[in-house]
């Protein structure tokens, strides 16, 4: 696949890390001839220095044999028209734009609606600051979580748990899961112990510090973090650093759910149409004033969250509202060399942006029909949502059962879902399970090298029998 890629800052850079090693022919475009020295230097890629949005400059970019235009450059404007540019003037099948003003996104069904006349020929918006936001909810609504991802629209959850000593399961077999919670269904997907990942049987045995992937339904989630630490109490007291699109957007979002929150915004501007807004507390402070977190009782909060612009200032809050006696700290890092530093100190959750958002990129990448996508263990893994199709002629896996696919090393499926939207039931990945064409499989992946092997394995063959 031939993919140019404007603009080379986090999402970009990382972006092309990414899929550098997967055959494909990447471009990537952007004004900072330093910037793109440098990852050129460490990366198989084409670089072209220049404005993104420039007829000439994707034209050297080769936009008209390009498949895919990935615009993430820092200005919702230039990304917006390089891809109206690309269709108009290049016809690039695929076009996503990152979008992160909510002046455009509120619009959006109009502004890149098809069958609106004048519409903006972007395919797909992507928003980091939405998805990290999302990404944040939802570890707030399973205390205890490292991450939990979306699948089949919220169905079914892959979550990431650390094991703790009194976790009912530590130091048990995985087999003896169904005894301790024998009316929910579950699967173990994926478990790393020291960083390396283990491939789940029946009889491997958890330990603690084990960070174990699961999958279940929604409602049955709590439940399976039960049984490997134990339950944290539900986060009712929130405190966030930064009152942007990010901690705005997930104040509101809390506020609705009963939280109590404040806000803590260092801009007096910021923070008075904060104030104007929310129904909690708004505090025109650095985040990083030990008085101030003293004052405002932080070793009463149940969270506390950093998502300014400015990753020392989140570590460095974090660090200190957690000496100061916060009960659960999170922080917002962009730079990923500073992610696994963080997280092996005081912080118990690093949030990175690009991990967050690049899997809403991926899934128009990978081959075959491929509904969702995230990036896992920085980049390492993935967890793949894929749907069958063909028949048992066609298809290496339609018709057969579970135990008899030979999945590529390190990969698991999880779990399956059958039946027409609104009807739709949900079957864990028992080995005497038969696929059928149009399932959606979950699929973990503890290796990406293995993604085109997975890739070849779904795809519809009329010459396979």
């Amino acid at each position: 696949m031939h993919i140019i890629i404007l603009g080379a800052g986090q999402v970009g850079g990382t972006l092309a890390k990414d899929l550098e090693g997967e055959d494909n022919e990447i471009t990537l475009v952007d004004i900072s001839r330093t910037r793109l020295e440098e990852l050129h230097h460490h990366l198989d890629i084409r670089t072209i220095c220049g404005e993104a949005a420039h007829p000439d400059v994707l034209a050297k970019a080769g936009a008209e044999d390009t498949d895919l235009l990935i615009a993430v450059t820092n200005s919702d404007e230039t990304n917006m028209i390089a891809c109206q540019i690309a269709w108009l003037l290049f016809k690039i099948p695929t076009k996503i734009a990152r979008v992160r003003d909510p002046s455009y996104l509120n619009n959006k069904d109009k502004l890149f609606n098809k069958e609106v006349d004048g519409f903006l020929a972007v395919d797909q918006v992507i928003s980091p600051e939405q998805v990290v936001t999302d990404h944040i909810f939802k570890l707030i609504q399973y205390p205890g979580a490292l991450q939990v991802l979306d699948f089949a629209k919220g169905l079914v959850r892959l979550v990431a748990v650390k094991a703790y000593y009194g976790g009912p399961l530590v130091g048990n077999a995985l087999a003896t899961l169904r005894q301790h919670i024998p009316n929910v269904d579950t699967r173990v997907a994926a478990i790393f112990r020291q960083g390396k990942p283990i491939v789940p049987l029946g009889s491997t045995v958890i330990e603690a510090n084990d960070e174990v992937f699961f999958i279940a339904e929604r409602n049955d989630i709590t439940k399976v973090i039960s049984e490997l630490q134990k339950l944290e109490d539900p986060y009712k007291k929130i405190m966030i650093a930064g009152g942007g699109h990010i901690g705005a957007g997930l104040a509101r979002m809390l506020e609705a759910e009963g939280c109590q929150v404040k806000v803590i915004e260092r801009n007096r501007d910021n923070a008075r149409r904060l104030s104007a807004e929310l129904n909690g507390t708004v505090i025109n402070s650095d985040a990083a004033d030990q008085d101030m977190l003293t004052e405002e009782n932080i070793e009463d909060m149940d969270v506390f969250i950093a998502v300014t612009n400015n990753d020392a200032a989140n570590i460095m809050s974090s660090m200190l509202a957690k000496k100061l006696g916060g009960r659960k700290v999170m922080a917002l890092i962009n730079r990923p060399e500073y992610v696994d530093l963080a997280q092996s100190s005081e912080i118990d959750i690093a949030i990175s942006p690009q991990m967050a958002t690049i899997g809403s990129l991926l899934a128009y990448i990978r081959q075959g029909d491929v509904a969702t996508v995230y990036s896992l263990r920085r980049g390492a893994a993935e967890a793949i949502e894929t749907i069958a199709h063909g028949d048992s002629h066609t298809s290496r896996v339609v018709g057969r059962k579970i135990e008899e696919l030979k999945l590529p090393r390190g990969t698991t499926i999880g779990a399956i879902v059958r039946g027409e939207p609104g009807k739709e039931i949900v079957l864990m990945a028992h080995d005497n399970i038969v696929i059928e064409s149009d399932d959606h499989i979950i699929l973990f992946l503890v290796d990406k090298k293995y993604i085109h092997d997975v890739e070849r394995m779904f795809q519809v063959d009329p010459t396979f029998m």
